[in-house]
């Protein structure tokens, strides 16, 4: 029960601070919180019955893997980001092409 609220909570604090920060560093931290937020929930039905299903252990245990990769792949595009443009943010005001 606890791990269930915790995992919603934890993604619903994630898609807030989504869609609400500005800071693409930030962005990435709150999409990290989804994640585990969403690992947390998969976990938490996994152990539902009286017998443990490996299916949701194993997806946790593949999604722990490419989400440190797209962390990371993610933290190189705003460096490089931060490298051309000297900020990491994105504008409100930039007008469409």
């Amino acid at each position: 029960m606890i791990f269930g609220l915790t995992g919603s909570a934890l993604v619903a604090l994630g898609l807030y601070g989504l869609v609400t920060q500005p800071a693409l560093l930030r962005k990435i931290l709150a999409f990290n919180l989804l994640g585990g937020g969403v690992f947390l929930l998969f976990g938490v039905m996994a152990r539902r019955g009286a017998v443990v299903d490996p299916v949701p252990q194993a997806l946790v245990i593949t999604g722990l893997v490419v989400a440190f990769a797209a962390t990371a792949l993610a933290l190189v595009l705003v460096l490089r980001l931060f490298q051309i443009t000297g900020a990491a943010t994105i504008a409100e005001d930039e007008a469409p092409p």
